[in-house]
């Protein structure tokens, strides 16, 4: 391999590097904790797991954008592709004791191994929080409530929580007998808003008429609360399906009460590709970007395929799409560090030395260099790296130099 190639990386990967980290480590503090101070607790799991946790009976990434490879002992291993998995194995691992839920966040960076990206990144940070063992609707307006604090600690204040449903979909699809293979390939229609694919294939079903009109009406269920009546009316006598539109009215009343109802959406034709939701789905959308920024939903019977039991709901933050949006809409990120740098000739390093770490003891970062680079390249690198104080220690004797 010639040199210069190795100075590339793989396509969909990138470094990071100077203001752009600073500003990604900033908000990611800043963002972690606002998610503790509502009680979660720190989780970090493996970059690579099994493959088995992400297989097709676990409902989660479809194996061809998985990142395979083997260990020395021929087990198939996958990067991650999705954190609800891991964090699920090992809160039924160590926590399913626990009477009480348990609330953990997360944040690491999960792989894509897609070709149909679109410029998008394979390799992405995300920022997540999974709430086990609660299946009450309160669980649910505390997730929407949380990604509500959140956007606006990163300085959004233009944003709206677009929230749907997978029971209601399913309750349909159970009533009209329809078959798994063909619940995914309705699914994926109407994810995609594909209106005249969606419409060929319901077509091509022996189903109630009555079915019919309410799959080929979820292009219509989307807006303020108001659209849960009109699905509901569609639905009558589906108990699976009521059940779900009456408890998203429950929701809503919950985030009147919060306050943050003003934010939110409903939209029932916004299905996740991900078999293991079973409940609520939601996704934050802003200005700046075609993506969401936050995606969630109740996962009630994850557990139980790792050998637990108990409902849970989560959402992950996508950082990367979130730093996007922030600078389309030009608010800027926040770094609170002090930096100093502190300069020395041959007969100061002792001098050099304690003040240094005077400084740090005051959490002011601080670089110690030599005064064998000339003026100019010091205060290039002081303006580099946000740097507010020069010192200059010549024979003993210490000059400073405001930036």
């Amino acid at each position: 391999m010639k040199t210069n190639s190795l100075l590339h990386t793989p396509e969909g990967v990138r470094d990071i590097y100077g203001d752009e980290l600073q500003r990604k480590i900033s908000l990611e503090e800043r963002l972690r904790e606002r998610i503790r101070s509502f009680g979660y607790n720190d989780i970090e799991t493996p970059s690579f797991e099994y493959f088995d946790i992400y297989s097709k009976e676990i409902g989660t990434t479809p194996s061809k954008e998985i990142y395979k490879f083997f260990d020395s002992e021929n087990n198939t291993l996958a990067l991650r592709p999705d954190f609800t998995p891991g964090v699920v194995r090992s809160a039924v691992k160590y926590f399913m004791e626990d009477e009480l839920p348990k609330k953990l966040v997360y944040l690491g960076n999960t792989f894509s191994n897609r070709s149909d990206l679109q410029g998008k990144f394979k390799e992405v940070t995300e920022l997540g929080v999974e709430h086990l063992g609660d299946s009450a609707v309160d669980a649910d307006a505390e997730m929407i409530y949380m990604s509500v604090c959140i956007l606006k600690t990163a300085g959004l204040k233009d944003f709206q929580i677009c929230i749907g449903t997978e029971e209601y979909f399913r309750g349909l699809c159970e009533a009209a007998g329809i078959e798994r293979e063909e619940r995914f390939v309705l699914s994926e229609h109407i994810r995609n808003k594909n209106y005249f694919g969606m419409l060929d294939f319901i077509e091509s079903l022996d189903i109630d008429s009555d079915i019919k009109n309410a799959l080929s009406s979820f292009s219509d269920f989307a807006g303020d609360a108001e659209v849960l009546d009109s699905a509901n009316e569609l639905a009558k006598g589906i108990e699976r399906s009521e059940e779900a539109i009456a408890r998203l009215k429950r929701l809503y009343g919950l985030l009147r009460v919060y306050g943050v109802d003003n934010y939110v959406s409903f939209d029932l034709g916004m299905l996740s590709k991900r078999e293991y939701y079973t409940g609520i789905v939601f996704r934050a959308y802003t200005f700046g970007t075609g993506d969401a920024i936050i995606r969630g939903g109740r996962y009630d019977n994850l557990l139980e395929k790792f050998g637990g039991n108990g409902a849970a709901i989560g959402f992950t933050v996508v950082i990367d799409e979130l730093m996007n949006t922030l600078s389309a809409q030009h608010i800027d990120i926040a770094v609170e560090e002090k930096r100093a740098i502190v300069t020395y000739d041959s007969t100061s390093l002792s001098e050099a030395v304690e003040l240094a770490e005077e400084l740090r003891s005051k959490s002011i970062h601080t670089e110690m260099l030599s005064l064998d680079f000339t003026e100019e390249k010091l205060k290039e690198r002081a303006k580099e790296t946000h740097v507010s104080t020069l010192y200059i220690i010549k024979n003993g004797e210490r000059e400073e130099a405001e930036l």
